[in-house]
């Protein structure tokens, strides 16, 4: 880790409009300000998707007022993991970062119904990400 007491996690995908915001609203959710948290897209929509607001305003999770962040190298560069959820050769990859995919569905154009076992898979897998990393989860 780069920090010795607070890690750095970017969570990337293309629109930064669903999985990645998901994922970070996840892991703040779950931890505070035990971790730095960012997300950004490779080409940023202009708006988080109306579903994925749905359905993390459903488990508590606010996402209203979130707004899709075009993906920097600084971002890259200054984060310990790296969080790609389907943005492929267009995200920057820098030598000695720890790189994880997670293979998970676009909700783009996708209703809440569709939505839900997205979010639940992802926070399923920032639960898992806390563990590898010894963070404990907010009270």
């Amino acid at each position: 880790m780069s920090t010795a007491t607070t890690p750095s996690v970017l969570f990337v995908c293309v629109h930064n409009a669903g999985r990645s915001q998901m994922g970070a609203a996840f892991l703040t959710h779950l931890t505070g300000d035990r971790v730095r948290v960012r997300s950004a897209g490779s080409a940023p929509a202009d708006a988080v998707n109306p579903a994925v607001v749905e359905a993390m305003r459903e488990v508590g999770v606010d996402l209203s007022a979130e707004i899709p962040k075009v993906l920097t190298a600084e971002a890259v560069q200054s984060s310990d993991v790296v969080i790609t959820m389907g943005c492929g050769d267009a995200c920057p990859y820098f030598p000695g970062k720890r790189y994880l995919d997670w293979k998970l569905d676009d909700p783009a154009g996708q209703g809440v119904e569709a939505v839900r076992p997205i979010r639940d898979e992802i926070e399923r897998r920032v639960r898992g990400l806390l563990v590898e990393l010894g963070v404990e989860v907010a009270p």
